[in-house]
């Protein structure tokens, strides 16, 4: 069996990059709000397993602190005029594309992915920033409404932020889920309390740097550090909104201690992502899109796909075309652009990986491509694998993986491809590839997910942040981007002005005569098509 190319490493792995410097490493844990003598915990690069960063632990009571402070600074930033916090992101825009080597060495040391794919979180971050800080105003602008009569009644909805946003983002995106919900968070006004994953805490720092250098206030954006098991509970009895990227069990106590709150939560949470094949689709293109749909950050995307379907009368040509591709990723650890596929970032990734494909093994499946851990790249390791004869016995069948592993199922019509698409409590991302557009289209419109991309795998519909993205079913509550994307964060109000007459008839018009004239009114109105 042939399986990835392996590019060559030293025994102790590729060295830190200059830009990491000890110095910049403790400027940047520095940061972090918690007390002169807390706790510390130490962090590993992905890439060798040495230790990389040196972070203070927050407690609950450093928590209060910073809500506390967060707080009055959020009072001075949501008087501060729509129009200069959009320049600040701005300014916060050129900064990260200006000095984008060093946070592409940041991501690379924290979470071992390649540099094409840390490249692609800075045009996230420069498309979802300028996004907002041109169109935030549009959004946010009180907005006139129909009153409840005619001429008589004038209504106008406005928009409050919320006030402190917690933000729980995660290690696979270190850069990407760091700013792109704060940046919206921000834009509307609010202050934000972060929790970065511990793992990629750096580049979350890096990036609230960034937007200090570019004229943020002091303390409207903080950061705290450690398990959600110790300073979670903080988080949610303090926060006014809960922005949350991660496991579906997680999310779902979130939801719930949200609920007892009665405060808003936005959940994007896990997924088992489809792509389906179409009997008409470009078996090349296809075949390069599922490399691209499977294998970025080493699989370890909420959005790329672990479930393949392919029209049967196709199914050769396309796995061919495929498993080709896969066998000449180049696999291994440089700050540089020559490798296809990165590691995995914990033991833990690796350990539910390494579990799901020899489960599936022991109980029948058939392996095309990979399917094993590479000690001798890293420790972190494993390569893109591929699938076949996988059954509902099977863990990873169901379950999402969250690693270069994908599956290779058939179907015999679009009803058939559709339905096992579907199969499935997850709803987040879905590919279709269709020579006809208009054909693709109409497939991906009865995928249940929160987005299809036709003849892409999943960056044209993230890309496209005016438009909403996030997740159906177990892939959670709410959506980032668009016009959604900022106005969760705000307090809608109306203020309604009532001139001349209400609804309570005048002193000299008895009830009945009035409730005749309202009815009268009424029919009149839907008679003129008034709505």
């Amino acid at each position: 069996m042939a399986t990835a190319q392996a590019r060559p490493a030293t025994a102790r792995g590729p060295r830190l990059p200059a830009t990491l410097t000890p110095h910049v490493l403790q400027r940047l844990a520095g940061r972090v709000s918690a007390a002169p003598d807390a706790a510390r915990v130490t962090t590993s690069a992905p890439y060798t397993g040495v230790p990389l960063a040196d972070l203070p632990v927050s407690t609950p009571a450093d928590v209060e602190d910073a809500f506390a402070r967060a707080r009055t600074a959020q009072k001075t930033w949501a008087a501060t005029p729509v129009a200069e916090r959009g320049k600040i992101l701005l300014r916060y825009h050129d900064l990260v594309l200006a000095r984008q080597e060093e946070v592409l060495d940041l991501m690379q040391a924290e979470n071992g992915k390649t540099r094409r794919d840390a490249f692609l979180e800075v045009v996230d971050i420069g498309i979802v920033s300028r996004y907002y800080a041109r169109n935030a105003a549009k959004y946010l602008a009180p907005k006139r409404r129909r009153g409840a009569f005619p001429l008589l009644t004038h209504a106008t909805e406005v928009r409050h932020p919320k006030g402190v946003v917690a933000v729980v983002s995660p290690w696979n995106y270190p850069l990407s889920m760091a700013a792109s919900d704060t940046i919206a968070a921000l834009a509307a006004g609010n202050a934000v309390l972060q929790k970065p994953d511990t793992q990629t805490a750096l580049t979350a720092l890096w990036s609230m740097e960034l937007m200090y250098e570019a004229g943020l206030p002091e303390n409207v954006w903080q950061m705290v550090t450690g398990r959600g098991s110790s300073i979670g509970g903080a988080l949610m009895d303090n926060a006014d909104y809960m922005m949350f990227t991660g496991s579906t069990a997680t999310g779902r106590q979130i939801a719930s201690d949200a609920g007892r709150r009665l405060i808003g939560a936005s959940l994007e949470l896990g997924g088992k992502n489809p792509m389906i094949v179409l009997d008409d689709a470009d078996i090349e293109k296809a075949a390069a899109g599922a490399v691209a749909a499977c294998f970025p950050s080493a699989g370890q995307l909420c959005v790329s796909v672990e479930r393949l379907y392919v029209a049967d009368s196709v199914r050769d040509r396309f796995l061919d075309a495929f498993l080709a591709r896969t066998r000449k990723l180049a696999i291994g650890a440089a700050y540089d652009y020559g490798v296809d596929v990165g590691s995995l970032t914990t033991p833990a990734q690796l350990k539910t990986v390494t579990e799901h494909v020899d489960d599936a093994v022991a109980k029948g499946a058939t392996v095309l491509a990979g399917g094993r851990a590479r000690p001798d790249l890293g420790p972190l390791f494993y390569e893109p694998t591929v699938l076949t004869d996988v059954t509902p016995d099977m863990t990873l069948h169901s379950h999402e993986t969250f690693g270069p592993v994908v599956s290779v199922y058939t179907f015999q019509d679009v009803d058939d491809a559709v339905e096992q698409a579907n199969a499935t409590a997850y709803g987040l991302n879905a590919s279709v590839w269709s020579r006809d557009g208009r054909r693709g289209r109409a497939v991906a419109a009865r995928v249940h997910a929160g987005t299809v991309n036709v003849n892409e795998a999943f960056a044209a519909a993230w890309g496209s942040v005016d438009a909403p993205m996030g997740g159906m079913g177990d892939s959670g509550l709410g959506r980032r981007h668009g016009a959604e994307g900022i106005l969760k964060y705000t307090e809608p109000q109306t203020i309604a002005h009532q001139r001349v007459q209400g609804f309570t008839p005048p002193s000299r018009i008895s009830p009945e005569t009035w409730a005749a004239l309202l009815t009268g009114a009424l029919k009149a109105l839907k008679a003129l098509g008034v709505r």
